[in-house]
């Protein structure tokens, strides 16, 4: 491809990217909190308490079966004292994030599909990482970057659905991995996509980067979220936990398997939960 259709392709990319419906005050504001080390406990109960639709999300998911808490909790700031910070932060920002695109498309995508199979891969990813030695709190970063993985799919079904029909039955008809019929098609992945959603979004850069290489790991810049992520879905769609639209399963880097050291049976062990924890998690795509 020529420089101008580089720059032709960078642009209706950046147009497509454009038109994702805006957030509310409070949902920006929440995703700039996220992405803030220095966040505030009581700015983001503030933040977060003054969407009611927000707060009632945030009240059903922490009293469901996913958390399964001993005790109901009646307030954002008991949340916050129940969970911590990061994980009030990121369940916040994962709701947000659900809500974003609509389900219905015309490209022939099963949205309802591809949010288990991307609800699935970042409960995946945050055992492995827990795995691996992450914290409980920081793990949740990993969760996020599962969960919104596949994220630039949704923006093709609903922008680009014709085009993307023609890769998504291509890809199925050739048995090839869908970002290269993806290129074919569309003349760019869903991943490319999803990272500049995120810079969109204002999310980190480290989770932006998970977004855009979840198929193709780095081993120039390796990044450990990258590696567990990539990891995760592909152990996801071996177990045919939801459906991503990609009918092939792609080998292991050597870099990956290098870098993350975990055999078969630290990944088997780790996921041993994860068909219950799916079940329990559900309710995220309900609400």
């Amino acid at each position: 491809m020529t420089d101008e259709g580089k720059d032709t392709n960078a642009q209706r990319l950046l147009s497509l990217v454009e038109k994702i419906p805006a957030f509310s005050q409070s949902v920006s504001r929440v995703l700039s909190l996220a992405g803030d080390i220095n966040c505030s406990p009581k700015t983001l109960v503030e933040v977060v308490s003054g969407d009611p639709v927000l707060t009632m999300k945030i009240l059903r998911l922490v009293n469901s079966a996913y958390f399964g808490l001993a005790n109901r909790v009646t307030s954002v700031h008991q949340a916050l004292v129940t969970l911590g910070l990061n994980t009030l932060k990121h369940t916040a920002l994962s709701l947000a994030m659900l809500g974003v695109l609509p389900r219905k498309n015309e490209a022939g995508l099963d949205i309802d599909a591809l949010w288990l199979h991307s609800l699935a891969v970042g409960l995946a990813a945050r055992r492995l990482a827990q795995a691996k030695g992450v914290s409980r709190s920081e793990s949740e970063d990993y969760f996020v970057a599962g969960l919104l993985h596949d994220v630039g799919k949704l923006v093709y079904a609903r922008y680009e659905p014709k085009r993307f029909a023609r890769a998504l039955e291509a890809a199925a008809l050739d048995q090839v991995d869908l970002t290269v019929s993806e290129q074919a098609v569309l003349g760019a992945t869903h991943a490319e996509v999803g990272a500049l959603l995120a810079q969109r979004w204002g999310l980190p850069e480290p989770l932006g980067g998970a977004l855009a290489g979840h198929h193709a790991p780095s081993d120039e810049n390796p990044s450990q979220l990258t590696d567990v992520v990539f990891v995760a879905n592909q152990v996801v769609k071996r177990r045919n936990l939801g459906f991503s639209g990609n009918p092939v399963l792609s080998p292991m880097p050597a870099g990956v398997r290098e870098r993350l050291m975990l055999n078969s049976d630290v990944v088997a062990d780790a996921l041993a939960e994860l068909p219950e924890e799916l079940q329990n998690a559900r309710v995220m795509l309900q609400l």
